[in-house]
């Protein structure tokens, strides 16, 4: 997802998004503990997608 992509969300949307992804990296970092993870970098492509989610929700809050 990129940057313009949450742009165009809602308020409503952002937060169910973060939520979403939330959950999606708790399963990836337990999918990592028990051997199971085939693809380490999507967790890191999913933390930095949180953190842009979160900098827009910071954004429209001012």
């Amino acid at each position: 997802m990129t940057i313009k992509d949450i742009r165009e969300l809602s308020s409503a949307d952002l937060a169910q998004e973060e939520a979403k992804l939330k959950e999606e990296l708790f399963n990836l970092r337990f999918q990592l503990a028990t051997g199971q993870l085939e693809n380490t970098a999507r967790i890191k492509e999913v933390r930095k997608t949180i953190a842009r989610i979160k900098t827009v929700m910071r954004e429209n809050d001012k």
